[in-house]
């Protein structure tokens, strides 16, 4: 059995099919046979009608919840990885995009954007400007349930601020015409003040012609398991297979450890976090004293009897990914670091 799951992990190319273009009469299928992208968007044009295309984070549950996946995923080891290729090809030319996938009509440059690599945009004083997507600013999220605009006053880089709107609103702004424009240029109230909004520059577009322009990139720093293994247990794994467990020292990491709890098959996922009661301190399993903290209402941080068993802390799979303690025998998923550092 591991010599098949290796070949799984290494050769096997999963194709996804959509039996229709309008996405809301989608249905994907997943073909187990080896293929380049090429000869998948072929065989998919004969046998389907393309490559699946996703257009939002609904697209990308069905696709990964499919009958014939969840077949597959049953039949290999849950550290493994299942590849599948999607309808998006890479090309020579970069276009503007807005994140919630409306398409570009209405443009307010203060000067014409340049062919850099500055692929960001953020708007300052009602107008436009080109930026570096790792530079910190402001930004604002639209909440489609309320109809209104959020302005973040945290400085994020565009990528950040992208996971935080889409985490509790629903995406960054898409600026639509000059009203909205005016909108938002007055919700500023600040014309010294620079904000991020969904516009971005890339080179992908989706092999059948559509303007899609989701994307769910996943960080390689982190991967989520599925196995429930005491946080002792956890620690070993990690660091037998991968790195460590992760350490969220950041808010920047806790928005990564949330882009992969929607894996997670427990209530809470394990942490590399660990309470060294001798000294009453939460620790990391790097070293590092706990600085950045995301403890839920009410859980019990300190202890002052060191008697009992040690303790070690999860973040929840759901609701706000708050942190919580639990003993260390409990068995929970976990989440391994790839690299030396995030």
């Amino acid at each position: 059995m591991k010599k098949i799951a290796q070949t799984l992990y290494f050769s096997l190319l999963i194709i996804a099919l959509c039996s229709s273009s309008e996405c809301s009469q989608c249905r994907y299928h997943h073909i187990n046979i080896e293929k380049t992208w090429t000869e998948a968007q072929r065989y998919c044009r004969e046998n389907y009608t393309d490559l699946a295309t996703v257009n939002n984070i609904n697209d990308m549950k069905e696709l990964m919840n499919t009958e014939e996946l969840n077949e597959l995923k049953n039949t290999v080891n849950n550290s493994l990885e299942i590849k599948l290729w999607i309808g998006l090809k890479r090309t020579g030319v970069y276009k503007w995009k807005w994140s919630l996938g409306d398409p570009v009509k209405y443009l307010n440059w203060e000067t014409e954007p340049s062919t850099d690599t500055n692929n960001c945009a953020f708007m300052r004083n009602g107008k436009w400007r080109q930026q570096d997507c790792n530079v910190s600013s402001q930004f604002i999220c639209y909440n489609d349930s309320s109809k209104s605009y959020i302005i973040d006053t945290s400085n994020k880089t565009w990528r950040e601020a992208q996971s935080f709107c889409k985490q509790y609103h629903t995406d960054l702004i898409t600026v639509r015409n000059q009203t909205d424009n005016q909108l938002i240029h007055n919700i500023i109230n600040n014309t010294e003040t620079s904000v991020w909004i969904g516009l971005f520059r890339d080179s992908w577009e989706c092999a059948d012609n559509t303007d899609s322009a989701f994307r769910n990139w996943r960080s390689d720093e982190l991967i989520l398991i599925q196995k429930n293994l005491s946080w002792t247990e956890a620690v070993r794994y990690c660091r037998e297979n991968h790195v460590d467990l992760v350490s969220v020292d950041s808010e920047k990491i806790q928005l990564m450890v949330t882009e992969v709890l929607h894996q997670a098959s427990t209530a809470e996922v394990w942490l590399g976090l660990y309470y060294y009661c001798l000294m009453n301190l939460w620790i990391w399993v790097r070293g590092e004293v706990v600085c950045y903290q995301n403890w839920a209402p009410g859980v019990q941080i300190q202890l002052k009897d060191c008697s009992g068993e040690h303790r070690a802390g999860a973040v929840q799979s759901g609701g706000d990914h708050l942190w919580i303690s639990h003993p260390r025998s409990q068995e929970l998923n976990f989440i391994c670091t790839r690299h030396g550092s995030t």
